[in-house]
């Protein structure tokens, strides 16, 4: 059958800019400086992490591609074919691309929070899938997900790969999962976690011999500075990582090489030599605890596929 090609225009809403000045002051002024992740993809770090994703080291998307596409004859029939494929976190929509051939969507919406990568990777692909309805939206659904009333509400499949839910205090990550279930109604979850491994292996993946994981982490004072008019130095600054096996997930920092001080409008920081900016987490499970974790935020059923080293799994939540 020819499906007539239709292109639907883009959502073109802005966050509020006055709410990421607030959000990126509380976490520097705060005794242990924090910066959201979320700040990490302005278009060059999209860009940063999609050569991070390229590199041997960084085994998650790697293996999650193998994983899909290995099983992907079990994952049509366990999804089901023509529906909204939702992606949340679509940076430059590959990933959700590698399923249009098994999953067939009608609709296709990528949410992220950089608008300018979103829609540029999105007019890529509409000229591909003409066949497929297309919305780009400009979210941030770290804080809030509620989809615009023109997604279609039946046969909702939210897609959030890369283990991007690992970068959420559990509660945080409870609270997400338990909006993207009330969001697909009868629908389902397809998501990718990754899974706890040996510290060697962590360590390669989250600060690479290239430094491409540095440049990417070091990125983000870039991204604060065009958003609160700060002045932070990168020269200033280094990547770290570490490791904290309580809490299971790696965490990333940027480490003051010297005394300094950053300023922007109407406030500063002073920063001592040693001291450090908390940027990301990376939390890894055990199928249990993703398990749990979904069962807390109302899913009722789960279908797991793994690697052969056990490192990632991708599950089906309903």
């Amino acid at each position: 059958m020819v499906i007539q090609t239709s292109k639907v225009s883009e959502s073109r809403t802005n966050p509020n800019q006055q709410n990421f000045i607030h959000e990126i002051e509380e976490g520097l002024l705060a005794h242990s400086a924090s910066i959201s992740p979320k700040f990490l993809y302005d278009p060059l770090g999209s860009h940063l992490f999609t050569a991070i994703t390229l590199l041997p080291e960084y085994y998650p998307t790697a293996t999650e591609k193998s994983i899909l596409n290995h099983y992907q004859a079990e994952i049509a029939e366990a999804v089901g074919t023509g529906g909204t494929l939702i992606d949340l976190g679509a940076g430059n929509c590959l990933k959700a691309e590698s399923l249009f051939t098994f999953l067939k969507p009608s609709h296709y919406v990528a949410i992220d929070f950089s608008e300018e990568y979103l829609h540029d990777a999105l007019e890529n692909l509409r000229s591909k899938y003409p066949q497929i309805q297309m919305h780009n939206i400009a979210m941030d659904f770290s804080r809030e997900l509620i989809l615009p009333d023109f997604i279609p509400n039946d046969d909702r499949i939210f897609f959030y790969p890369g283990s991007s839910i690992g970068n959420f205090l559990t509660s945080e990550a409870q609270a997400l999962l338990t909006q993207i279930k009330e969001q697909a109604g009868n629908g389902s979850l397809l998501i990718g976690v990754d899974l706890m491994k040996e510290d060697h292996i962590l360590k390669a993946a989250y600060d690479d011999p290239l430094k491409v994981t540095a440049a990417f982490n070091l990125n983000i004072l870039r991204s604060i500075n065009s958003l609160i008019g700060s002045n932070f130095n990168i020269s200033q600054f280094r990547h770290q990582v570490m490791i904290n096996h309580a809490e299971n997930r790696v965490e990333l920092y940027l480490e003051a090489l010297e005394d300094l001080s950053v300023f922007w409008p109407g406030n500063s920081k002073l920063f001592k030599k040693g001291d450090l900016i908390h940027t990301e987490n990376s939390h890894k499970y055990t199928i249990h605890s993703i398990q749990q974790l979904l069962a807390d935020a109302g899913f009722k059923s789960t279908k797991i596929w793994v690697d052969p080293k056990d490192y990632f799994a991708v599950i089906l939540a309903h």
